[in-house]
């Protein structure tokens, strides 16, 4: 393995992802197996109103999914920068009359520390990433010239149900994404998840020519 030197002296190299644990505490343990029942339930509810008008079914579908992926995320994993506390679940154990300590680059947990990177990640998800998966379908053959809409909205979908989850784990680390478009990253809940939605995705579009 190569070394690169930095300023005379060896760089540190790059620990490797560990997986992401969920949260060690009973809400997140049963609204992790929830979370799927409830996604899948709103797709069947909508499926009617999809095939009748694509545009129109999905852009209501988005809203919903947004607030379900939010809520996920907030109860079910750790934020990206959290210490082993927050991502455990449990209060850190300290000495009466002892001090908490400031760890520098630890998120707060409670709400603030939970609400607003599950919010940040959907901001980043439908400014980022909707837009290159929607250039990544038209890539692999969605219309480039008509049904503008329809591949938008194909593109927000997939990125709220992959990219919300990983935003908020890892945040915007370039290296962790890197390993995350190589395949190199461990396959835990949050990974697993991104690769079914898009493999998902990428098999159901199968069928489509047959449809004549």
């Amino acid at each position: 393995m190569s070394t690169t030197v930095i300023g005379g002296a060896p760089a540190k190299p790059r620990a490797p992802a560990t997986p992401i644990d969920l949260l060690n505490n009973d809400t997140a343990k049963l609204y992790t197996h929830m979370h799927p029942i409830l996604v899948l339930s709103l797709y069947a509810y909508q499926f009617p109103s999809i095939v009748a008008d694509p545009v129109t079914g999905l852009t209501k579908t988005l809203i919903p999914l947004s607030i379900l992926q939010v809520v996920y995320v907030a109860l079910c994993l750790p934020p990206t920068g959290s210490g082993s506390g927050s991502a455990s679940g449990q209060p850190e154990k300290r000495k009466p009359g002892e001090k908490k300590k400031v760890v520098p680059g630890k998120v707060e947990s409670g709400i603030n520390g939970k609400i607003i990177p599950a919010f940040l990640s959907l901001l980043l998800s439908t400014v980022v990433a909707a837009p290159l998966l929607t250039t990544t379908l038209v890539l692999f053959g969605a219309p480039i010239t008509t049904h503008h809409a329809h591949t938008l909205l194909c593109g927000a979908h997939i990125a709220f149900l992959s990219i919300i989850p990983l935003v908020y784990v890892h945040g915007v680390d370039g290296a962790t994404w890197r390993e995350a478009v190589a395949l190199l990253l461990p396959l835990d809940e949050v990974y697993g998840g991104m690769l079914g939605a898009v493999s998902g995705a990428w098999l159901g579009a199968i069928p489509i020519p047959l449809d004549w």
